[in-house]
């Protein structure tokens, strides 16, 4: 196994090789070639790997300078004309990490090997900084400091939320259901468990089993047939996605057209069965809660609905501190349900809602992306840059004529005949969980103070100001203020420090002076100016009006 100590010499040798100059050959060979030059030298994975390779899929082989023992390996490519072509100083090896085979732990552990590559080296610098920012931010290293979650092996992809992650979540939850019910959203909440002939017949089963929880474990039939039983018992899942439990919803009664469209929204708690090497922190998981909804609507309300969703989303980002996104209409995949008039109706819809709410251009980063859309509908997805430029693709709106047909979903029209609605899946934020992760690492900890779990501590220079200190705080959580004391027998610049790290917004600094007084001396978080003086009054009228959520202020 390589370590991070190997890097430097591995390094070296790059740089030999590009020294050298050496041409880069692409070869065609056939399948069975590939597969017997990889077992004579000792590369089973890769002698594996090719034979799964489509059919009739053109395989390269490249080589490195034109000796009887150069460099040789599989890869699509292209390759530069030769090594070089590359500037010996504009790539870094950054780590090494462990990888199970097919991420698989009862196959063997391989070695993985970060590294980056850029034009120049100023490039490489800049990138550089980048990373080195990114792991100050890492939202694994602050939800430490703060205490605000933690992950451990008892449940593998699942996060414990700590008191103070736990308000986080709930000012976050609590300002979403505000602005759902302000935007007209009717909640609902549906089961963790369904009929495993349910995701049949939405045609989950058939696309997403491997991902999904069954219980109990269905009993292999030899035949591709669907879900067989195990013994009496029904074949039940935990539900990967809302969508199918709101669709028996809309089906429950009689809806007309007038009654459209209907808006319904879940905070559902989801488990989907990622590959073990796939997570990471609280941004990919296998319990995890999606802010979503779905909207169903007649053909001639769609393009309005998404207008009016767009206009949603770009107000909820800029509440939580995203001043910046890109919209990307992602488009049919090669395997999907539907004929192509279905897609392309469903793709120009979206495409002339987006021009209608104007974002549709440069300023957004308007792209369409060929092949990346769901196997049942084509969607818009949202990505969000951070505060160091990293970009992340949450939010999304699918229009979906798929599953309505599939679960018989219908409306009685005005004509008074059934129609099929159209079924907008969307989501926001995409899951709390990735989506506090992000929050985390853009605000870098240093949440607006209407997020923040703890917004103020009351802190003590002397032990004479310990009763003082208690009234200050229990007048800020009168206050509706999340307050705190720390009467602790440490040094203040201590207290200062410990609190700095947690990342309390304010510090209220009280002394015998401020007993006396009916003060408080109050340190913002990150700043430079020197701490001020209030009266108590002043001081809670002040934190209250800063943390006001930005849809409740005038």
């Amino acid at each position: 196994m390589f370590t991070d100590e190997d890097l430097p010499a591995i390094e070296e040798e790059m740089r030999r090789i590009i020294a050298a100059d050496e041409p880069l050959i692409r070869e065609e060979w056939s399948r069975a070639d590939v597969r017997d030059f990889f077992e004579r030298t000792g590369e089973s994975f890769k002698a594996e790997w090719v034979m799964e390779l489509p059919e009739g899929e053109a395989i390269t082989m490249y080589r490195s300078g034109n000796a009887e023992h150069s460099w040789m390996d599989l890869c699509r490519g292209p390759h530069l004309a030769s090594t070089g072509k590359l500037d010996p100083q504009a790539f870094k090896l950054t780590r090494v990490s462990g990888a199970y085979w097919r991420g698989d732990q009862n196959n063997p552990m391989l070695s993985r090997i970060y590294g980056t590559a850029w034009l120049n080296k100023k490039q490489l610098a800049e990138h550089l900084v980048r990373l080195e920012e990114a792991a100050k931010r890492d939202h694994r290293k602050i939800g430490q400091e703060m205490d605000l979650f933690h992950l451990q092996a008892e449940a593998h992809g699942s996060v414990f939320w700590h008191p103070k992650g736990f308000i986080l979540w709930r000012c976050l939850e609590a300002y979403m259901r505000r602005r759902l019910d302000a935007a007209g959203y009717a909640e609902v909440k549906t089961p963790q468990l369904m009929d495993a002939k349910q995701w049949e017949k939405s045609g989950h089963w058939g696309k997403y089993r491997e991902n999904m929880f069954v219980v109990p474990d269905e009993i292999p039939s030899g035949e591709d047939d669907g879900p067989v039983l195990s013994g009496d018992a029904d074949l039940m899942a935990l539900k990967p996605m809302n969508c199918p439990a709101h669709v028996l919803i809309f089906k429950q009664g009689i809806t007309s057209y007038r009654d459209l469209p209907i808006r319904m929204a879940e905070f559902g708690c989801c488990h989907r069965n990622e590959p073990h090497g796939a997570l990471h922190g609280i941004m990919r998981v296998r319990q995890f809660t999606q802010d979503d909804a779905h909207i169903f609507v007649r053909e001639d309300q769609l393009v309005e609905e998404v207008k009016a969703f767009c206009d949603l989303l770009d107000s909820v980002y800029k509440d939580l501190g995203f001043d910046r996104y890109a919209i990307k209409l992602a488009l049919r995949p090669d395997k999907r349900f539907g004929d192509d008039a279905l897609w392309d109706k469903s793709e120009e819809e979206l495409r002339q809602a987006v021009k209608a709410s104007g974002r549709a251009t440069e300023e957004f980063g308007w792209e369409e992306l060929p092949g990346e859309g769901a196997f049942y509908a084509p969607k818009l997805e949202f990505h969000l840059t951070d505060a160091i430029g990293r970009t992340w693709q949450v939010g999304t709106i699918q229009s979906d004529r798929v599953l309505p047909d599939r679960l018989d979903a219908s409306y009685i029209g005005e004509d008074g005949e059934k129609h099929r609605p159209v079924m907008l899946h969307r989501a926001i934020l995409g899951t709390f969980e990735r989506f506090i992760g992000i929050l985390i690492e853009h605000h870098a900890g240093r949440f607006p103070l209407w997020l923040s779990p703890v917004q103020a501590v009351v802190a003590t220079i002397v032990s004479d100001a310990d009763g003082y200190a208690a009234e200050v705080t229990q007048k800020l959580q009168a206050a509706g203020i999340r307050a705190e004391a720390d009467t602790r027998n440490e040094k203040i610049n201590y207290k200062v420090r410990e609190h700095s790290l947690a990342k309390v917004p304010l510090l209220l600094v009280v002394g015998k002076r401020e007993a006396e007084e009916g003060t408080v001396a109050i340190r913002r978080l990150g700043s430079d100016e020197h701490q001020k003086v209030l009266s108590l009054d002043d001081a809670i009228a002040m934190i209250r009006s800063e943390a006001v959520p930005p849809d409740l202020r005038d």
